[in-house]
């Protein structure tokens, strides 16, 4: 299988880089500031030029999007916006159908009608990006011509977490999946396997979905 993914050199999308390859797929990798590698065809390209991206994109069978301008942006939320509606103009372009992105935890539902990032908890430094990627959620809904994915993942996934990987994990849409303690934890390289599962056997089609221990 051929598949482009952009950011490959942030945390997620390094960690989704590793486990494509490592699986045998052929991987484009698309940065700001991409590496060498015999194994993978890195590509530097800027989300925000269509065209350059459109080029990029052309002839794999999916995309996956692991983008996020910075989480110490100060714009983040106007540049996390513009640069998804930007990508996926490009994957629309570009001829490619199947197209997974990474969002966030915070618009998954706690409670009835009410999304983490609302609660009085929520971290506020955290808040624009969480924001942003909620309203990306609510963009891509309404995108038709794609066969999209966008994927939320735990409450926990950060360097840090030690479990590595396991290949162990349980699936949700919209509620948060949470372990016999009551916590949302998914270290981000078993987070890859869930993308790199959900590339080779697609399930969710033009929906959101969730992945913890």
């Amino acid at each position: 299988m051929k598949v482009a993914i952009i950011g490959a050199t942030g945390f997620v999308g390094s960690n989704i880089l590793n486990e494509m390859v490592n699986r045998g797929h052929h991987v484009t990798a698309i940065a700001r500031n991409p590496k060498s590698s015999d194994r993978i065809k890195w590509v530097q390209a800027d989300v925000f030029n269509t065209d350059q991206l459109t080029e990029a994109l052309k002839g794999n069978d999916v995309v996956v999007s692991a983008y996020n301008p910075g989480w110490s942006n100060p714009a983040i939320y106007d540049d996390f916006l513009a640069g998804s509606k930007a990508i996926q103009e490009a994957v629309k372009k570009s001829g490619v159908k199947r197209y997974i992105t990474i969002g966030g935890a915070g618009s998954l539902f706690v409670a009835p009608n009410l999304q983490a990032v609302d609660t009085p908890d929520f971290p506020k430094e955290y808040y624009a990006a969480a924001a942003a990627l909620r309203d990306y959620l609510n963009i891509i809904k309404e995108e038709k011509e794609l066969d999209w994915t966008y994927f939320s993942p735990a409450f926990e996934m950060h360097p840090g977490i030690t479990t590595g990987r396991t290949g162990n994990y349980r699936l949700g849409l919209d509620n948060p999946v949470f372990d016999e303690n009551q916590r949302s934890i998914i270290s981000a390289e078993d987070a890859a396997v869930v993308i790199a599962d959900e590339a080779e056997n697609p399930k969710h089609h033009q929906v959101r979905f969730t992945a913890a221990y």
